[in-house]
């Protein structure tokens, strides 16, 4: 039966997909931007429950713009958090661009691709998410720079948080908790050492009770902030929410 249902959820996962291939190369470019973020809502929310996917958000994005940053464990992190905060442009490691299908999608929504083994592009990157969130927008990055195993974050790199410094822009950090039946932390869910996408996406449409709860914080002020005490500030309060109990709140 759970091979069964993994197939049954693999292929509308696969038909989403080529929908919103669909919507991305004949209508994306034509709506406006309220639109265009009411469809990315709408599809992330949709790819969530095809692959059996609860969820749960505490608290609310800022409309304002600032940069959302959250702890990394998945290649479904973006679809969480476009469901809850559809406006964010993304900053993701170039190789997501490779993705079969769905890295056509991701960049398709405005993501920002990054080299990061490239000193020079870091610099790059940080000046064109200074000038966005200038501008007002919501960015969204993942400052462990990979993903982890879900209950303890990773160090954050400080580099990117400048863009915020620099403009004087809010930080609104967000915890991403996986967890399914018997496990406060999903292995599932987990996209960590040698998975391949193809073997993480079968463990995630085979799964069975897996949920997320997305809390996102209070926005924090960066300006004059230093860096490095900036990031280890984000981190302490991302890990407090993934120490604690999980709420029972829904979305």
């Amino acid at each position: 039966m759970r091979v069964l249902l993994a197939m049954w959820r693999m292929a509308r996962v696969l038909v989403h997909l080529g929908h919103g291939m669909i919507l991305m190369a004949l209508r994306f470019e034509r709506m406006t931007v309220q639109q265009r973020h009411a469809m990315v809502q709408w599809w992330s929310r949709k790819l969530l429950a095809v692959v059996g996917l609860s969820l749960t958000v505490n608290g609310q994005a800022r409309q304002a713009g600032g940069l959302l940053i959250a702890n990394h464990v998945s290649w479904l992190d973006i679809a969480v958090l476009h469901a809850a905060c559809p406006q964010a442009r993304f900053v993701s490691k170039a190789d997501v661009r490779k993705w079969p299908l769905l890295g056509w999608l991701i960049a398709g929504v405005g993501t920002l691709f990054i080299e990061r083994e490239r000193k020079r592009d870091a610099m790059r990157m940080v000046h064109d998410m200074a000038a966005a969130l200038q501008r007002g927008e919501t960015v969204a990055v993942f400052p462990e720079g990979t993903t982890g195993a879900g209950a303890q974050t990773l160090p954050f790199h400080a580099n990117l948080l400048q863009a915020a410094i620099a403009v004087e822009a809010p930080i609104i950090p967000a915890a991403l908790r996986y967890s399914e039946p018997g496990h406060a932390f999903a292995w599932s869910a987990q996209y960590i050492d040698d998975t391949t996408l193809v073997q993480s996406i079968w463990r995630v449409v085979s799964a069975r009770g897996l949920a997320v709860e997305l809390t996102i914080l209070p926005p924090h002020g960066s300006a004059h902030a230093d860096r490095r005490a900036l990031a280890a500030h984000m981190q302490a309060q991302i890990q407090q929410v993934l120490d604690a109990a999980p709420s029972s709140s829904s979305a």
